[in-house]
């Protein structure tokens, strides 16, 4: 024996480095094939698949070799970094495949980028690990002496876990003058002993033997079990029973109950009495046989004990014996044939699965699997379906493999998810089905641009604002998602290269705010537009504009500007009205305008105060100063008239125009001062110097006018070169010069010069001069045009078009 373990374990040394590789390229569905013997340790080398892929070791990393096998069970691991195939654990073919020969493990070996498999097959060599072991160490063999020589005894049958040359290859008995034994081989390959009658017994010699029976089996060195045969030689009972066949076929579903009737046996006995009686027994049974079936041993019906399943055991050889109350008996054989039935479903394992799939990717590998099923013929067929109404299609590959691919690229944003359902049904009756379900999750590819929600937009801000006011918001929405989807504001340059945009606005970058850097002035700037940008976080980054357009309101933030009469603090103007004149007569015209717009500069004027009230009246839209009755002599010579002119915004603001009257007998009247001017220059003037004066300037009309002619061509030209100013020498009637286009209440542009000489200390008029104006009335542009003598006391006119 220490012999014989030596041999053992050199065996198995030698076995251990035994490395089989079977590799076949007679086509790409021909698997690749290896082999390793059972009982090798884990860890052990099987084979280096990068050299048998011809793959380089870099290549080998990059394409991400994987094995994998049905049911996700894998008995072999693999080393990314050498490529070398290793077992996961120690194999023992007997509790992988049992008597099944030969012992094959199936795998796949997949590769991506790109995606290829390679069915492959791991073949488990048996080793001489197990002994012949017989279920009964004790067997009681009764023979009667009258048997002849030649006589047959089968016996029962040792097992042994080992296949091939390893199993039972004979049976010998211990020495001794009556018995041999012959080893007989079964319709499923088993071997059996069956003892021989050489010599024919005397009971009353020897009424029992014991012999042992040794099963040996063919390994190397061979193993044995032992059992021991008790003989008991019988009295003569001459008849053994006999069935009524030798042998029995049947055929059963899997699905039959327990309890099921699979057969009825039937053997007679030629002998009388008690050596008649017979009784039904399972013979030389395994245990398998054992724990399926049971015979009445009186009726001799075999029924089954257990469920049946087709995929485990196809069919059964069962051994009947039929044994008399002599000892005596018969045997035969039943056949039981399993029949198939659909009651498997199909099963469905993933080996690989890819999820998110990039939007837009072309034809893209999503999942590979197989599919399985234990039934057989068409119970075993299978067919493989998804949902019709989703871009993915199924392709077969090799053998039970499926493809699950991309039909089409797809697109996020219509869809960012598919429940895909994968159908396998197999062709049995009635047909079972199985269903997996998996998410595919499509990822996001910036491929949409922001899209503002206006394509313009026009804000309002009062003028006035305050820095830093949030005037209005712009909002862009982006379809993709994530970092694509982050919208990023921005303010574009503008196409008017002279507008100072980055000090009038600013945008919030985050939510598109929009603020009013500084103050706006609505009579500097009333409209200006730009351009704003949405930007996305993607790459590359993908961008969208819309125009902007801010209008600024208004504010009543500027008064009435009186342009006539003036008041700037200079001497007062003094209007002459003739004592004859009549009602309505138009003393003067108030002219104002407002820098604002709209109802903000629509002037309204009214008679604040006067010397003598009910004598004169103000217009209300249009500033003209007219006598409100005639004029008599009790009336006062000076009057003081305040003009009130006030806007229509809200609050109003206004302004005040002092006129001062003097009534005349005629215009050759002396100018008389104001009582203003009078204290200026003193009770010492008489009405002898203003009579003279008065006299001097009539002589000197003449030549006057002559040098007025060439002065007014002087001025005219020295006003188109430059503001057109004239300059008059200064004194208590200064000149003027007033421009005024587009507001208050005048419909008209106007521009007008007045040139007052004084130097006498009279206040006299030395010269006024008529200039063509250009003033706007919104309102009174007719009646300006009828009413527009502005009259001073001598008789000279301003006229006003």
């Amino acid at each position: 024996m220490e012999a014989s373990g030596k041999l053992i374990c050199r065996q198995r040394q030698v076995v251990f480095s035994i490395l089989l590789l079977g590799l076949s390229l007679a086509g790409a569905a021909e698997p690749r094939r290896y082999s390793m013997v059972e009982e090798t340790e884990g860890s052990s080398f099987v084979t280096n698949l990068a050299k048998d892929l011809g793959l380089e070791q870099r290549e080998f990393s990059r394409r991400g070799v994987r094995v994998v096998s049905r049911g996700n069970k894998l008995h072999l691991r693999l080393n990314q970094e050498t490529g070398d195939l290793l077992l996961n654990e120690k194999l023992d073919r007997e509790d992988l495949c049992g008597h099944t020969e030969p012992c094959v493990l199936r795998f796949q070996v997949l590769l991506e980028s790109p995606f290829e498999f390679f069915q492959a097959e791991l073949q488990v060599i048996d080793i001489n690990d197990h002994s012949p072991v017989f279920l009964d160490k004790q067997m009681l063999v009764k023979v009667s002496e009258s048997s002849p020589p030649g006589t047959a005894f089968p016996l029962k049958n040792a097992e042994d876990l080992d296949v091939g040359q390893n199993n039972i290859e004979n049976y010998i008995i211990s020495p001794n003058s009556y018995f041999r034994v012959l080893t007989r081989k079964r319709s499923d390959g088993r071997k059996y002993p069956e003892l021989v009658l050489d010599k024919a017994l005397d009971r009353e010699e020897e009424a029992e033997l014991k012999l042992t029976l040794t099963a040996l089996d063919g390994g190397s060195p061979p193993r044995s079990g032992t059992a021991q045969v008790y003989i008991e030689v019988l009295d003569v009972n001459d008849n053994a029973p006999e069935f009524e066949q030798p042998f029995y076929r049947v055929q059963i579903s899997e699905d039959s109950p327990v309890g099921f009737l699979v057969v009825k046996v039937s053997a007679t006995d030629a002998d009388t009495g008690v050596n008649g009686e017979i009784s039904y027994s399972l013979f030389q049974a395994s245990d398998e046989i054992g724990k399926t079936f049971k015979v009445d041993f009186l009726t001799g019906e075999i029924r089954l004990r257990k469920q049946l399943d087709f995929e485990k055991f196809q069919s059964y050889e069962v051994n009947i014996e039929a044994r008399d109350a002599g000892g005596f008996s018969g045997k035969c054989t039943v056949l039981i044939q399993v029949m198939d039935v659909n009651d498997h479903a199909p099963e469905v394992t993933m080996s690989a699965f890819t999820s998110p799939i990039s939007e837009n990717a072309p034809e893209t590998v999503v999942a590979l699997f197989s599919v399985s099923d234990l039934d057989s013929e068409e119970n075993g067929k299978i067919s493989c379906s998804i949902q019709e109404d989703l871009p993915f299609l199924l392709k077969s590959s090799v053998g039970n493999f499926y493809t699950l691919l991309t039909e089409t690229p797809l697109d996020r944003e219509s869809r960012a998810e598919y429940n895909v359902t994968i159908t396998v049904t197999d062709l049995g009756t009635p047909r079972l089905t199985t269903h997996l379900n998996m998410t595919v999750l499509v990822s996001d590819v910036n491929d949409n641009a922001p899209t503002f929600t206006q394509t313009s937009y026009t804000l309002f801000v009062r003028e006035n604002n305050s820095p830093a006011l949030h005037i209005g918001s712009v909002s862009a929405t982006d379809r993709d998602s994530g970092t694509n989807a982050q919208v990023t504001y921005s303010l574009l340059p503008p196409q008017d290269p002279h507008l100072p945009l980055a000090s009038l606005v600013s945008i919030n970058a985050d939510n598109g705010h929009l603020f009013a850097l500084r103050s706006l002035d609505y009579e500097a700037l009333q409209a200006f537009e730009f351009r704003v940008g949405a930007t996305d976080r993607g790459s590359p980054a993908l961008s969208s504009e819309a125009l902007v357009r801010v209008l600024v309101l208004d504010a009543n933030d500027n008064s009435p500007f009186v342009l006539y009469p003036l008041q700037n603090g200079s001497a007062p103007c003094t209007e002459l009205v003739p004592r004859a004149a009549e009602p309505g007569y138009l003393v003067t015209k108030v002219v104002a305008v407002d820098g604002d717009s709209g109802q903000n500069a629509w002037l309204s004027y009214q008679l604040l105060k006067a010397t003598e009230p009910g004598l004169f009246s103000v217009w209300a839209h249009n500033g003209e100063v007219r006598t409100a009755r005639l004029l008599s002599e009790r009336d006062a010579a000076k009057h003081r008239l305040v003009v009130l002119v006030k806007d229509n915004g809200e609050p109003p603001r206004s302004a005040t125009a002092t006129l001062h009257v003097l009534l005349v007998d005629g215009f050759s009247q002396p100018y008389l001062p104001l009582p203003e001017a009078a204290p200026a220059q003193g009770q010492a003037d008489s009405l002898t110097v203003y009579l003279v004066v008065a006299l001097a300037s009539v002589s000197s009309l003449f030549l006057f006018s002559v040098l007025l002619f060439v002065a007014v061509r002087l001025c005219r030209r020295s006003r188109a070169a430059s503001v057109g100013r004239c300059s008059v020498p200064e004194g208590p009637f200064p000149g003027h010069l007033v421009d005024v286009s587009g507001t208050g209440s005048l419909s008209q542009n106007y521009q007008y010069e007045v040139c007052l000489v004084g130097g006498s200390g009279t206040n006299e008029f030395q010269f006024l001069k008529p200039v063509l104006l250009n003033i706007r009335d919104h309102s009174f542009g007719p009646e300006m045009e009828e009413n527009s003598n502005f009259r001073n006391g001598f008789g000279f006119s301003l006229q006003l078009k």
